[in-house]
């Protein structure tokens, strides 16, 4: 599984209330709830984000409360990937029990820059900047792991 893509780029510890508002959370529609991702740091994401766009961010990516609402919120945005220095504990398990692809390389969050074009390759974790010429190495899930990403979550994953 691939996915290509210009960057989005974020700093240390963006919440899961700067990913999506809890002021947007009275409904359930995941549709509705992505036309406010990132609104509070970055007001023209929604407008500007393409179908396999890559999120790029620094330390403890997704902290804050358990809420699946945030990965799916990116996942509902086509994000193709998220690569961070690290992700918070809760968000790294929503963001694969909803089959968001997600990368930790601590190197290719801190030197990839915004508008970068970038490609992932899950199956090997390398991560390209065509930009720059460079590639990194991620830790590739495990295939179950890979398995439940590519069903689109462990739901769909399990009814297979």
């Amino acid at each position: 599984m691939k996915t290509q893509g210009k960057v989005f780029k974020y700093p240390d510890n963006v919440d899961t209330d700067v990913i999506i508002p809890a002021r947007y959370l009275n409904t359930s529609d995941a549709n509705e709830l992505s036309l406010h991702c990132m609104e509070d740091i970055d007001k023209s994401f929604v407008d500007n984000v393409c179908e396999g766009d890559i999120m790029v961010a620094g330390k403890n990516f997704g902290c804050g409360s358990s809420r699946e609402h945030a990965p799916l919120v990116i996942k509902t945005c086509r994000v193709g990937c998220v690569i961070a220095k690290s992700f918070a504990r809760i968000f790294y398990r929503n963001a694969i029990n909803i089959g968001l692809p997600i990368l930790e390389c601590e190197a290719a969050a801190e030197e990839i820059c915004a508008g970068d074009n970038v490609s992932v390759d899950f199956d090997s974790g390398i991560i390209t900047n065509h930009t720059s010429g460079k590639t990194y190495t991620a830790q590739p899930f495990p295939d179950f792991i890979q398995d439940i990403i590519k069903s689109g979550g462990l739901l769909n994953s399990l009814k297979k």
